[in-house]
C-alpha cells in the first residue's frame, strides 16, 4: 500500500499503535511490518512510516488487532534459571513461560540474564516498557551482588568515574562494600543504565567473580518480600503517581479501572504496607526496607 499518514494530525505511528496494544515492543512491531504480518484497512504494509487513527482496520497475522487495555504494571521475582525472552533457540525455560496465572500477554522492562535474579518489570504496554527502559528516565536499578575476591576502596571509587571493558565505555557505577566473609564479599550496587551483564563484566574488569546477582529495586519499584517465582500487580493509584502521563499511554482511563481478579494462591494483588522487607542482605539476604507504594520518589 502507499505509506502514507491516514491523519498525521490525530493519528500515531503504527508500530507504536501495535506497541501500545501489548502485543509487542515497538521493535519488534518494525520487523513484524517488514515481514509482512500486518495490513491497515485490507492493504499490507511494506514500511512502518505509516500513521493510523482510531478508525483504522488493523490486522496482525490475520487477526484484528485488540483494543487497547489500560496500563498495567507487575513486580515479578525472576528465578535464576530462566531466559528474559518469549522465545528461546537453545529450548531452555523462559520467564515467560514460568509466569503465574492470571497474568495476560506481558512484556519485560529490560532483562536479567540467565544467573541473575530480582526484580523484573512486567508491562501489558510496549511502549511503556521503552520508555522505561531509557536512562533519561534518571532512574537508579540497584541489585545486591556477591562476588568472590576482596574490593577495597580505590577499586569501587574507580567504577564511580566510570570505566571501559574490552572498549566498551560504562558510565557510573555506585559500589558500596557491605560486608566481608571469608573470601566473599557482599556489595551493593546501583546505576542507572543496564548493558548486557554489565554489572559481571565490570567486576570481571576489577579482578572479582560474580556469584550471585539479584536485583532488589528498578527505579521507585522494590523487590521487597516478593518471593521468587511469584508476581504483585502495582496498583493502578500507585502507578499514576510514579509515572504519570508515561504510565498513560493506552485509551481510557488509567488508574480507575479497577484490575480483574487473579486466581486465589497464584498472583497477589499489590496492596500498600507501611512496613516491608527488602529481600535481600550481605548473609540471608534480608533486610528491611519500604516498597513501591511507600516510595514516592525514584532512588
Amino acid at each position: 500500500m502507499t505509506d502514507a499518514p491516514h491523519d498525521a494530525a490525530k493519528g500515531e505511528r503504527i508500530a507504536k499503535r501495535l506497541a501500545r496494544a501489548g502485543l509487542c515492543s515497538r521493535r519488534d512491531a518494525e520487523r513484524w511490518i517488514a515481514d509482512g504480518r500486518v495490513s491497515v484497512d485490507g492493504q499490507k504494509l511494506t514500511s512502518p512510516a505509516v500513521t493510523v487513527t482510531e478508525s483504522s482496520i488493523i490486522i496482525v497475522d490475520g487477526k484484528p488487532l485488540p483494543e487497547a487495555e489500560r496500563t498495567r504494571l507487575w513486580r515479578y521475582h525472576k528465578p535464576t534459571g530462566l531466559v528474559t525472552s518469549h522465545k528461546d533457540p537453545q529450548g531452555r525455560p523462559t520467564v515467560f513461560d514460568r509466569l503465574p496465572e492470571g497474568i495476560p500477554r506481558v512484556i519485560s522492562v529490560g532483562r536479567l540474564d540467565l544467573n541473575s535474579e530480582g526484580l523484573l518489570l512486567l508491562t501489558n504496554d510496549g511502549e511503556l516498557a521503552r520508555r522505561l527502559e531509557l536512562p533519561t528516565t534518571g532512574w537508579v536499578r540497584r541489585y545486591r551482588v556477591r562476588v568472590h575476591g576482596t574490593p577495597d576502596l580505590k577499586q569501587l571509587a574507580e567504577l564511580e568515574r566510570g570505566v571501559t571493558v574490552e572498549g566498551v565505555a560504562y558510565g557510573p557505577i555506585k559500589a558500596l562494600l557491605d560486608r566481608q566473609q571469608g573470601s566473599n564479599a557482599w556489595l551493593t550496587v546501583s546505576l542507572k543504565e543496564g548493558k548486557n551483564r554489565e554489572i559481571r563484566k565490570v567486576m570481571e574488569h576489577l579482578g572479582w567473580t560474580v556469584s550471585r546477582l539479584i536485583r532488589i529495586a528498578y527505579g521507585p519499584f522494590q523487590l521487597g518480600l516478593l518471593e521468587p517465582g511469584m508476581a504483585d500487580e502495582v496498583p493502578s493509584r500507585v502507578l499514576k503517581e510514579q509515572l504519570g502521563d508515561r504510565g498513560s499511554t493506552k485509551a481510557g482511563a488509567p488508574g480507575e479501572e479497577p484490575a480483574p481478579s487473579p486466581k486465589p494462591g497464584r498472583l497477589r494483588s499489590s496492596k500498600p504496607k507501611s512496613d516491608r522487607q527488602d529481600h535481600t542482605t550481605p548473609s540471608s539476604p534480608r533486610s528491611r526496607t519500604k516498597t513501591h507504594a511507600d516510595r514516592r520518589r525514584p532512588s
